[in-house]
Parts: C-alpha cells; structure tokens; sequence
C-alpha cells in the first residue's frame, strides 16, 4: 500500500491482491487518517487485482463509519478509483456497493502532496483472526443476504480466536 496525502485527503494505492493478511494493516491505516482529520479518501485500484472478503468487509465497515459520521459534509466521501470488474461485481454482489463513489477518469492530484511513510503492522494471528471475523459480521450486518454467505466462516472464525484467546498448557 502507498499513501498520498494532503489537506484533508489521503489517497491509498492498493497494489496486487487485497486480503486477509493486509486487512489490518489497511484498517489501522484508515484510523490513523481519520484520526488526522482526512475527510475524503481515494482508493487506487487500478494494480489491485483481487479483494477477499475480508478485505472487502473492513473497506465496507470503513465506508459505514465514514459516512455515518460525515453525514452533513458533502465533501466528504471514499472513493474507489479504477476498481476492475470482479472487484465491482463483489461490492455490488455483497450489497455494500453504495458505500463507495467509483470514479474511473483520472483527475490531477492537488497541490501540496506528500507521501506518507507506512511501517507495517505485523499483526499476531489473533489480531488477523479478530479482523477477519469483524469483517465478515459486518458483511453479513450489512446485507441479509450475506448471511447465508459467511455464516459458516464466521462460525469457525469465533471459535479459532476463543482457541487462540486461550492460553495452551503444555502436555506433560
């Protein structure tokens, strides 16, 4: 992931495929933004060739909370630059596609630009599990539909992070 950044806009370039083990380093960065006060988000996906699920629940839990929060500023927004097909098909399929503006013209990047320095997260197992049921509850919150979807993923995700919550005593 790259990041650019201005006033009050942060543009994140998604580079190769989007899944589990970059959602909470994605998700972290998202916070910190906002955190800073960025109010309009650009997602570069123009090289991001795949999103799993996971991937696609933290962006959608991140569109919900952003506009929620937003919903008086009208220049505020996330939107998703040069997604391709399958990437569209996926939102649009798990009902979150609303969220989103998508935006295939190129427009020029604003005057004072600067790229921001990202140190990846590492994150533990439970961290990425914990992220990844996050996710697809909010999936599934999200859309009905996506219930019958990632019930089941859902399921074993709650059950590895009690498992992994639990300390391991040593067979003697």
């Amino acid at each position: 992931m790259l990041v650019l950044a201005g006033d009050r806009f942060a543009c994140v370039k998604i580079i190769g495929r989007a899944n589990f083990n970059s959602s909470v380093d994605f998700k972290t960065l998202l916070a910190e933004l906002q955190q800073k006060q960025y109010t309009f988000f650009v997602l570069d996906l123009s090289e991001c060739v795949l999103m799993d699920s996971t991937f696609l629940g933290v962006l959608a839990g991140f569109g919900l909370k952003l506009n929620a929060a937003q919903k008086d500023a009208p220049d505020s927004a996330i939107e998703l630059f040069n997604p391709n097909p399958r990437i569209t098909e996926l939102l649009e399929n798990l009902g979150v596609l609303h969220l989103f503006r998508l935006a295939q013209d190129a427009k020029a990047l604003p005057q004072c630009v600067e790229v921001q320095p990202r140190t990846p997260a590492n994150p533990s197992r439970e961290e990425v599990t914990r992220a990844c049921l996050e996710a697809h509850r909010t999936l599934m919150e999200l859309n009905p539909a996506n219930v019958a979807r990632f019930k089941d993923v859902t399921q074993f995700l709650a059950e590895n992070l009690k498992k992994l919550k639990t300390p391991q005593t040593p067979a003697s």
